[in-house]
């Protein structure tokens, strides 16, 4: 089963007076529990094409199905829901929140749900920050953490809402190799033993070696697939 379908999506953007084809007629199925790369040079349009599979960015044309739902046709509120409840993001930055510890940080976005309480939430948010090999370090902050942690923490961020799909932006660009190599052995992991499908945007060659599919573009379209 399908956990994303995308036909003949179009994603444009006005700089200034000039209109940019950020992404050009994508067709594109993701499977359930796949372990996918996007890859590509910069501007390859790979990191918009995440940004509106994942709600972030908004359609030019197109369809785009993320858990049955097309997120074209959603309202600002629905949008918001799939976001929170089905969704969970690894950014490049890490996008933690600087006053927050390690395990207020993990467990925030469970704090956004009306349906769970704060004992489940900091309950499930422990058992992520021991998966990631975080439970010596929950109440340091994120600038008391290495890059590798603090990627970490964005991890199990994004995991502790139980969604169905995690997307990833570039999520090693800013930890050396070795670092790099620990984090994708943990993702790749979790992709293993949960079920949870990844996707990432890359130009890491290092990402390549773990993802089970790879999928390349070029100036907003889809080139190659292997």
């Amino acid at each position: 089963m399908n956990i994303v379908e995308i036909r003949d999506l179009v994603k444009n953007y006005a700089l200034g007076s000039t209109l940019v084809q950020a992404v050009r007629g994508v067709d594109l199925a993701i499977a359930e529990g796949e372990f996918l790369s996007i890859v590509g040079p910069s501007g390859s349009g790979k990191t918009t094409l995440l940004n509106v599979i994942g709600c972030i960015d908004q359609a030019t044309s197109g369809s785009v199905l993320v858990a049955g739902q097309d997120v074209t046709t959603l309202h600002d509120r629905d949008r918001t829901n799939l976001r929170l409840h089905r969704i969970g993001f690894i950014f490049q930055s890490f996008n933690l929140i600087p006053v927050l510890d390690v395990i207020e940080n993990i467990e925030f976005p469970l704090l956004l749900m009306k349906n769970v309480s704060r004992k489940d939430a900091r309950s499930r948010a422990m058992e992520l920050a021991d998966a990631v090999g975080l439970s010596e370090h929950l109440k340091h902050r994120p600038g008391e953490l290495s890059g590798g942690q603090r990627q970490r923490v964005a991890i199990a961020r994004a995991l502790v809402t139980k969604p169905d799909l995690v997307l990833a932006d570039e999520p090693t660009a800013n930890l050396d190799s070795v670092t790099g190599e620990q984090i994708l052995q943990l993702m790749a992991g979790l992709n293993r033993d949960r079920g949870t499908t990844f996707v990432f945007s890359t130009h890491d060659p290092q990402v390549l070696t773990y993802a089970r599919r790879v999928v390349r573009m070029h100036d907003g379209r889809l080139v190659s697939e292997a």
